[in-house]
């Protein structure tokens, strides 16, 4: 059994830690602590407003008395790199004796020292961001294909799109539905087990390596659900976002939004919900009829009625359902989309 001790230091809050508030939220009882200094002597519950006791540690040294056997790097600095101070922790667990779960673009295992330790306290680095070798260049594969794709999209980074390709997925399969979640993060990779690390693909190949994971997954699947990147409106991020939709080319979008956010993760002002949800059906007309069938809403800081409302509002403007899955459930998204699914013969 796994004892995962999520490193974050500086980094532990709802936004920032998303690899491992995921963890936190989805794998609740392997979690044993993090690490943040900053927060030390709090509980997962009072940071994100669930995780109940997984305490908050200083150091790796505090952490050991929970008797982690991995740590997992929990948040995603700009650029990918790791500096002193989460090193410092990662060779502290790694001579405990714990495995390393990295996302970071700079692979672990290519680090002579590190690999060196790993070797020496015969344990593993899984570096989650490493692209597929040989890479794969598009074939067009798309045309003939009979699943139906389900991309997850947003108006900004950190809207929410991993939580809501993965709480679809798992609500269709508690409905008897053949899904199959498709990672592109490191997050998502590392919670179902398979994916690519779309980021970290040199772009001519982008859409070529989500377009042969998609060609490995049987034709009876009901639906595969593509876990969106970046945002086609953010300048640092667009290009991952085009060459994972042109890869995808998905038969359906779900959008992904926080109603409260003025400045985008570039510091940029963001742009309208219609207009994102507008462009990213201007770009696919070429290809295919894509259609939005839902939007889920990122409402953590408003109040219930505020948010209450804005999912009214936006129902009546867009006529689709729209919900906040983690704080209001279902409500008529994920009816919506079992309907195009299928006839469920169970």
């Amino acid at each position: 059994m796994q004892k995962f001790v999520i490193l974050c230091p500086g980094s532990f809050d709802y936004i920032l830690n998303k690899t491992g508030n995921m963890l936190i939220r989805y794998r609740n009882n392997d979690v044993c602590c993090v690490i943040d200094p900053q927060k030390a002597g709090s509980t997962a519950e009072e940071i994100l407003g669930y995780g109940g006791t997984i305490p908050v540690v200083a150091n790796f040294e505090d952490a050991s008395k929970y008797e982690p056997n991995t740590l997992v790097i929990g948040s995603a600095p700009q650029g990918g790199y790791i500096n002193d101070t989460y090193r410092k922790e990662i060779v502290a667990a790694m001579q405990y004796g714990c495995n390393i779960y990295s996302g970071m673009h700079q692979f672990l295992n290519d680090d002579p020292e590190l690999s060196a330790m790993a070797e020496k306290e015969s344990i593993a680095i899984y570096d989650l961001r490493r692209p597929p070798h040989p890479p794969h260049f598009p074939k067009g594969s798309w045309k003939n294909r009979k699943v139906k794709i389900l991309l997850i999209v947003g108006t900004d980074c950190d809207t929410g799109k991993m939580t809501t390709g993965w709480e679809i997925s798992e609500r269709l399969k508690n409905r008897g539905r053949n899904v199959q979640f498709l990672g592109t993060g490191q997050t998502g990779i590392l919670l179902s087990g398979h994916g690519v690390p779309v980021d970290a693909v040199v772009s001519d190949f982008m859409a070529g390596e989500i377009e042969h994971a998609i060609d490995q997954i049987e034709d009876k699947t009901d639906l595969v659900i593509v876990e969106g990147q970046g945002s086609l409106t953010n300048m640092f991020y667009a290009g991952v976002t085009l060459g994972l939709m042109h890869g995808a080319m998905p038969d359906y979008m779900v959008m992904t939004h926080e109603p409260e956010r003025k400045i985008d993760v570039s510091n940029h002002s963001m742009a309208s919900m219609k207009d994102v949800m507008d462009l990213h059906l201007s770009l696919m007309k070429n290809f295919k009829q894509t259609q939005f069938i839902g939007i889920n809403l990122l409402t953590l800081k408003m109040s219930e009625e505020d948010a209450l409302n804005k999912i009214d509002q936006y129902e009546k403007e867009c006529g689709m359902p729209v919900t906040d899955l983690i704080r209001f459930g279902d409500r008529e998204l994920i009816n919506r989309i079992d309907q195009e699914l299928p006839l469920n013969e169970s």
